[in-house]
């Protein structure tokens, strides 16, 4: 697979909640190496586009391409296993496990042992205070460790593709700036990214390319340098 190719492509996705659509037809792709931003107002459809991806909800119409194979209609389980990694929104760790039994958890399909150890110390490389706290309960650590552990899980199934859903969420600034400069470090060990975020600031800084999503429909794509200075997103989701 080349640098320039296209490793995860979506197709005219439809996307129903009972008789509400929440995704209105939407395309778009991921690049081999790149960090795209999804952003857009709370409601506008970017968890959902993810979960799509992962196989947690099915999509009425459209297509799911990963590395040349339509996706759509597999499980969850196959998903992951096939090298795309979520960590959701709002963290969903496993409280009353420890902090290595939620990493464990994450490479649960892997049949690598060895190689299963190394992407462990790759995860306490990355995150030095889940190596500090390794035997604590999940439940009992800050909101930021708990993102760090969310992301730390997901990487432990060695994805291609990594779909990050509002990894900044209730954090305080300066962790904020952490896990953004951890995520920039992640992508550049090779793993491509696919990134939904309120912090429209921050994730336009980190990405090479970002779609705005609005109402369940993509309605400005473009370089995220030339998106932070669109006079639309400018005043809608940078603060005028």
């Amino acid at each position: 697979m080349t640098e320039n190719e296209q490793i995860l492509i979506l197709q005219d996705i439809q996307v129903y909640y009972g008789a509400i659509i929440a995704i209105k037809g939407i395309s778009l792709y991921l690049k081999k190496g790149e960090i795209v931003c999804l952003i857009g107002a709370n409601g506008a459809g970017k968890s959902t586009i993810l979960n799509a991806i992962s196989g947690i909800v099915k999509p009425r119409s459209g297509k799911i391409i990963y590395r040349g194979e339509a996706i759509e209609k597999c499980p969850p389980h196959q998903i992951v296993g096939k090298g795309i990694s979520q960590a959701p929104e709002g963290r969903k760790i496993f409280a009353n496990l420890s902090v290595l039994e939620n990493l464990e958890l994450g490479a649960y399909l892997r049949k690598d042992s060895g190689q299963v150890k190394s992407d462990l110390e790759r995860v306490f490389d990355l995150f030095p205070r889940l190596k500090e706290r390794i035997k604590q309960n999940a439940g009992t650590l800050s909101g930021g460790e708990q993102q760090m552990l969310a992301i730390g899980r997901a990487l432990m199934s060695n994805p291609t593709v990594l779909l990050l859903d509002e990894p900044s969420l209730g954090l305080a600034p300066l962790l904020v700036k952490q896990i953004f400069q951890t995520i920039q470090e992640i992508n550049q060990q090779g793993t491509s990214i696919l990134l939904v975020e309120q912090n429209a600031h921050m994730a336009l800084h980190v990405a090479r390319r970002g779609y705005v999503i609005e109402t369940g429909k993509v309605v400005l794509e473009d370089q995220a340098q030339n998106l932070l200075n669109t006079p639309r997103v400018k005043e809608a989701y940078l603060g005028g």
